[in-house]
Parts: C-alpha cells; structure tokens; sequence
C-alpha cells in the first residue's frame, strides 16, 4: 500500500523538483544579466563622463614674425577719405619779344578724394616686440595712399582767349595744369585737416581688433607721428588725375 502511493506521488515529485530547478535557474539567470547590466551601465556613464568632460586648454600665443606676416597680408590699411570740391584757375599769355599780345584764362571745378593710411607692408621684424603677455606693435607712419580727382564730376567752369581770341588755345595744357595743382591742394588741404591723425586712430583699432587672438593679454598698438603737412614734406603716391 505503502509502495503504491509513493508511486503515485513520484510523478508529482519530478515535477515540483523540476519547477523548483527551473526557477532557481532562471533567478540565477536573472541575478547574473542584472549583475552584467550593472557592469556595463557603470561603463558607458564612465566612457559619457569622459566625452562630457569639459579641458580648459592652455593659451596658444603667436610668434612676432607670425604677426609680422600677419600685419603685412593686409598691406594697405586704408582709414581715411578726405573729398573736397575747389575752384581752380590758370592762364598762358602770347608774347611778341616782351609784349603780351593775348592772353587765355581757364577756370576749372575740381571735384578729388584723398586717400590716407597706413602701408603695412613695410612693417620691420623690429616693429613687433613681446614683453610676457604683452604684445607691442609700432606702426609705420601713415601717408597718402591716392589722390585723384573724379573727372565726371569736375568741369571747365570758364574759358577765355582774350580780345580777339589772341590768347594761346592751350586747353589742354591748362587743364592738365590745374588737374596736378588741384591734387597739391588736395593733399596740403586734407592734411591741414587731420587725415595723418584720424588715419593713426582708426589704424590702431582696427589693428588692435585683428591681434586680439594672438593669444596676448594685452596689445598695444602704437602709431608714428605724420609728416608736417605743406609741399615736398607731404608723403604720396603718384598722382591719379584721369580717373
């Protein structure tokens, strides 16, 4: 009797020790995938951390003669443009031995434009100096760049050969004449008026905003007193009357 009912029982017993293996399979299973997830959860928020991080990195500061070459590729710093509309007269007389027999009278409005700044390119290695994190840069004197007078908007106001028309028609002559008189008068006016001075002042902003980067703390831009203004002492370029 005995026999016959463990019999019975045996089936039930494989059963429940098969579930009891099974789910102790399985919570092992579990706790071993938690286990694994736990380790690779740890090192992606490692691996995140160290993209996330934020390096403050050191400073970069540039050599003189990188700032030299620098300086020089804008070559011509232009900063200032001074236009003036003038009168201008000229005459030629006709002579027989030390007799004015005619004489030729031209008036000439002239409308020009001054160019002033500063030529970069002739900027020295010495020019550029460094003191720690100190950068030094002393520019070369400014000067005329271009002058010339706008022909479309200049004219002959007045011609006149005299009594008779015995003056000498010399139209041309006149007016290449007063065309190079009216550019000295340019020059002589525009610096009479500042433009060296206020061509200095924007030129060290302008300067002092493009060496910003260079890596110094500080930038100094120190600018070269202009020419006297008056005749020969006035430093231009050729003249530009036909444009």
């Amino acid at each position: 009797m005995r026999d016959r009912r463990s019999l019975l029982h045996l089936p039930f017993n494989i059963l429940r020790t098969t579930l009891l293996l099974g789910s102790s399979g399985i919570a092992i299973l579990l706790v071993v995938a938690f286990f694994q997830f736990g380790q690779f959860s740890w090192r992606w928020f490692q691996n995140a951390g160290n993209w996330l991080k934020v390096e403050t990195q050191e400073p970069e500061v540039e050599s003189p003669t990188l700032i030299v070459q620098q300086i020089r590729g804008v070559s011509e710093l232009t900063t200032t443009v001074f236009a003036m509309e003038t009168v201008v007269p000229a005459s030629q007389t006709r002579q027989l031995g030390d007799l004015v027999v005619g004489e030729s009278r031209l008036l000439y409005v002239a409308y020009g434009e001054v160019r002033a700044g500063i030529d970069l390119s002739t900027l020295t290695d010495d020019a550029v100096k460094t003191d720690g994190d100190r950068l030094v840069v002393t520019l070369p004197e400014p000067k005329i760049l271009d002058k010339k007078i706008d022909v479309e908007r200049s004219r002959i106001y007045d011609y006149d050969r005299g009594f008779l028309n015995l003056g000498p028609d010399k139209i041309p002559e006149l007016l290449e004449f007063t065309q190079r008189d009216t550019l000295n008068r340019l020059a002589i006016h525009a610096c009479n008026q500042g433009i060296f001075g206020q061509a200095n002042e924007q030129a060290e902003v302008a300067l002092a905003g493009l060496l910003s980067n260079t890596g110094f703390a500080t930038v100094d831009i120190e600018t070269t007193k202009p020419a006297v203004c008056g005749g020969n002492q006035i430093k231009t370029e050729p003249d530009n009357f036909m444009e």
